[in-house]
């Protein structure tokens, strides 16, 4: 039997943030992982400057031989019409590719790797977790993405939960399709669905060019992505086929999650708790936040890791990612006054660059985390 302090049950970033700031503290750490990394994740793959500072990792430290794609301003606009561009004075974002990220932030972590290694049974013996058979551990974190065992374990039931659903596809542009694309390195394209349900996106990293699309009714996704890949082809965006099939993938919404995040001895953080941001569904920035913050809490519990000791960490939770006032209200309006709202704010510039992107996809109102440790 191998013992550590705090399993995490996946190494994707909220994982590995986690594991990150518990090693910081001294705490050993063990991160197993279904997955061998680097993996592809279907994700358009973006993070603003606050991620990279919570983490404390200087641009030129992961660029090099890694995709960081400086981002100065957005294309945005309806799938079927017309776009404008929305241009900044320097980097607002970056592009990465998760295979890369994924990997550096796992390694980079000093976290024990147990990788292509399912959870394939988990038992409660006393105060202490036992994860197929041979791992104990006072302290299991969930951080396996919207499908998690963990979550499983307390309760989460993904097939009938409403989650957004996405279809996304990323590849590597040969020189004949590099010279066709349109699309600008440093201006990533979104294009939101008439009925506001979803958007699109088309993305280029360097020579690799991302493209999908999410929408909160899942059952239609398919006709919208493929509505959406005719659209970029006649705009002469992307005026050629993509060579592989979109990937799938689900995730839930920080206002309207409904999971149990925290038990005896147990916490989710990223999308096994249900944390994307509501209106731009970016969940990289949470994951890595709630990482923190559970490394955080558990760290304070000084061994004892009761309910009670760890009930701070769903506060702590509802004050970072509740969702603001406007967005609770907006959940009891009707859909489609909603709707006329958001289309007034797409077709105007300012309301464009200081609501839909500057608050909506960047933030840029809330200061990176900053953690003692």
């Amino acid at each position: 039997m191998d013992f550590c302090d705090a399993l995490i049950v996946g190494g994707g970033p909220a994982g590995s943030a986690c594991a990150w700031a518990l090693r910081r503290r001294g705490l050993d750490v063990v991160v197993l992982d279904r997955r061998e990394f680097p993996r592809d994740k279907p994700c358009a793959g973006w993070i603003t400057p606050a991620v990279l500072a919570e983490l404390r990792i200087e641009p030129a430290e992961y660029g090099g031989p890694r995709t960081l794609q400086p981002i100065r301003g957005f294309r945005t606009g309806w799938i079927g019409g017309g776009a404008t561009d929305t241009l900044y004075h320097g980097p607002v974002s970056y592009g990465i590719r998760r295979c890369e990220f994924d990997e550096y932030l796992l390694r980079r972590s000093g976290a024990r790797l147990l990788l292509g290694t399912p959870l394939a049974e988990l038992e409660r013996s006393g105060a202490r977790w036992i994860a197929n058979g041979v791992i104990e551990t006072p302290m299991l974190v969930g951080a396996g993405g919207h499908f998690c065992p963990v979550a499983r374990r307390l309760g989460a039931r993904p097939g009938t939960e409403a989650a957004v659903a996405a279809q996304e596809v990323e590849f590597e542009l040969d020189a004949g399709a590099a010279g066709l694309c349109a699309v600008r390195p440093e201006i990533p394209e979104i294009y939101f669905c008439r009925d506001m349900l979803g958007y699109g996106w088309c993305f280029r990293k360097g020579r690799f060019l991302n493209v999908g699309l999410g929408r909160l009714e899942k059952g239609s996704l398919p006709a919208h992505m493929a509505a959406f890949l005719d659209f970029l082809k006649t705009a002469g965006r992307v005026p050629f086929d993509i060579p592989r099939k979109p990937a799938g993938h689900a995730y839930l919404l920080s206002v309207t999650s409904a999971r149990s995040i925290v038990e005896d001895g147990v916490l989710l953080a990223g999308d096994a708790a249900g944390l994307a941001y509501p209106q731009s569904g970016e969940g990289i920035r949470p994951a890595i936040e709630s990482g923190l913050l559970a490394a955080q809490v558990i760290a304070g519990t000084q061994g004892n890791h009761s309910r009670e000791r760890l009930e701070s960490y769903r506060t702590a939770l509802n004050r970072r990612f509740g969702g603001s006032r406007a967005a609770r209200i907006a959940g009891f309006l009707p859909r489609g006054l909603v709707h006329a709202a958001a289309r007034r704010l797409i077709g105007h510039p300012w309301l464009t660059r200081h609501v839909v992107l500057d608050r909506w996809f960047l933030r840029a109102g809330e200061a990176p985390l900053e953690l003692a440790g």
